[in-house]
């Protein structure tokens, strides 16, 4: 059984049909990646699992359970938690305070603080920081935190939107480096990432999103290889 299950999904933006039919599955332990154009709803499937939007038609479980209906915030408690696409960070809030939020649903303290350490110790950069306004950040900083303050909630399942848009390439692999070593260390990684070639070089496997559909699924490894993947993804004529 998977860990996490999108059956059939239909979701809309008032009577915008974003997502028509979408199937998906996420085994435990595996990062996986969602690719395509802008606008093919990459973000919106992401939006929907983490409880922001909810499909009209169609299931979402996690172990088995549903949690099509389930409000975002009750979805944290059930380990899912999202590192939004912009980064979202409280931009008039320290980085402590900003990861303090992340586990604002916890109440063992020395869990947070062991947590809070494994983050420092991912992002040293934050550590310097820590006492800085984060609106003040670069970049690249703001999405180091952004996925410290996810993590603070003790995710079993990651959500990443685009985590490389907007930074620089001396950046993007830093942060892609990060992404498997928070999956090595147990967090199960659903990727939506611009940088196609680049995503199916750390996920397992990973599907292809066209105009709201699924396309095509396979390994990342023969996902690289396809010709049309190429072609569309990866600038390969």
């Amino acid at each position: 059984m998977a860990m996490l299950e999108v059956r059939d999904i239909h979701t809309y933006y008032g009577n915008i049909h974003a997502l028509k039919g979408v199937t998906l599955e996420v085994n435990q332990g595996e990062i996986v990646t969602l690719i395509g154009a802008n606008g093919a709803g990459k973000t919106t499937t992401l939006r929907t699992i983490s409880g922001l939007l909810h499909p009209r038609q169609g299931s979402i479980s996690l172990d088995g359970e549903d949690i099509t209906a389930c409000p975002a915030h009750e979805l944290v408690y059930r380990g899912i938690a999202m590192v939004p696409e912009g980064r979202g960070v409280f931009a008039k809030m320290s980085v402590q305070e900003n990861l303090e939020m992340g586990a604002y649903h916890r109440s063992d303290r020395p869990g947070i603080s062991a947590d809070m350490e494994r983050v420092f110790t991912l992002f040293p950069r934050l550590r310097e920081r820590r006492r800085q306004v984060a609106g003040t950040l670069s970049g690249g900083e703001q999405q180091m935190l952004a996925t410290g303050r996810a993590l603070m909630s003790k995710p079993r399942l990651l959500l990443m939107d685009e985590p490389s848009m907007g930074l620089a390439p001396i950046l993007v692999e830093g942060i892609f480096d990060t992404i498997q070593a928070i999956n090595k260390e147990g967090t199960t990684v659903l990727l939506v990432e611009q940088n196609a070639l680049m995503a199916l070089s750390i996920a397992s496997r990973g599907y292809v999103l066209q105009t709201g559909q699924i396309v095509l699924t396979d390994q990342a490894e023969k996902l690289k290889k396809n010709e049309m993947v190429q072609k569309a993804y990866l600038g390969i004529e």
